[in-house]
């Protein structure tokens, strides 16, 4: 998970080479494509099987469907903002929404302590928006992009979870990316995505790396993760994500880290293990 997440911040700046060699619908198709594709001989060779029910099914569609559009978003909003900020903003908040969902939607339970921990979470969250000081200033087209992208992908990351007892998750995960890359496919058409001359070298090295690495590799991973130890433990190791994101978006693009990324990152990560810390804490009073 560690060398995974380390390469899906760095999936962010690659990213944005690679809107810049073509256009999000394009990319978002071709992201997937590529996912789908790589990860075929590995449910071959897994011998994984097939077997779903009508609820796993509708958990996986769905799933897919909030994947192209998180997918398309993640380009978009990359042709506006920087990559350092977007991978830190949206892998910071995803953790708590992905917490709040659980509590909602799983019947997650929480005692006092770790209510406390989400506080502290939701305001590193307002931290990160730069809420404090600019207000309502960061409803612009530069970070609501990747503010929607948190919440779209704490939704899938509860949908894994749900789905785990239904399918086994290398099923999901490839379903996920056929109906991903399915749907971003119907809109990347107009553009023409199968005239493979017209991208250059440096869109076709960016867009088998972000596919392969940060899509059969690293998402496998999460997928598989979230169904075995849960969407709100699973999301935990996104906080390694901005370090990826951050570090590669400074050597290529040299982009300033300010002070209130750092902190609402750091908080947020606070939240997290202390939510966590308090689980493990619980189960070893309890073994003894």
């Amino acid at each position: 998970m560690l060398l995974a997440m380390i390469f899906w911040g760095i999936a962010w700046t690659s990213g944005k080479v690679t809107i810049s060699h073509s256009n999000a619908q394009v990319a978002a198709f071709w992201r997937y494509a590529i996912s789908f594709i790589t990860i075929l001989p590995v449910v071959w060779y897994m011998k994984i099987s097939f077997k779903t029910d009508k609820l796993g099914l509708v958990y996986m569609i769905f799933a897919g469907l909030l994947s192209a559009i998180f997918n398309y978003l993640f380009f978009v909003g990359l042709s506006y903002g920087q990559a350092g900020y977007g991978g830190t903003m949206v892998t910071s908040i995803v953790p708590i929404l992905t917490y709040l969902f659980s509590i909602l939607l799983l019947g997650t339970k929480v005692s006092t302590r770790q209510v406390v921990a989400l506080s502290i979470g939701v305001f590193g969250a307002l931290i990160l928006l730069r809420v404090p000081m600019e207000g309502l200033a960061f409803l612009n087209i530069n970070s609501s992009y990747f503010l929607i992208c948190a919440f779209v992908w704490a939704i899938v990351t509860v949908l894994a979870q749900k789905a785990s007892t239904r399918a086994n998750p290398m099923l999901y995960t490839l379903v996920v990316f056929a109906i991903t890359a399915f749907t971003n496919m119907i809109f990347a058409l107009p553009y023409h995505p199968f005239d493979i001359r017209s991208f250059d070298n440096v869109f076709w090295w960016n867009i088998v790396f972000i596919g392969l690495f940060s899509g059969t590799f690293s998402m496998t991973l999460f997928f598989i993760s979230a169904s075995k130890i849960g969407a709100h433990q699973a999301g935990i190791f996104m906080f390694i994500v901005p370090v990826g994101a951050i570090v590669s978006s400074w050597i290529v693009y040299d982009e300033k880290v300010v002070l209130s990324t750092i902190i609402g990152c750091f908080l947020s990560l606070v939240s997290v293990l202390l939510f966590n810390t308090k689980r493990k804490l619980r189960k070893i009073r309890i073994s003894n």
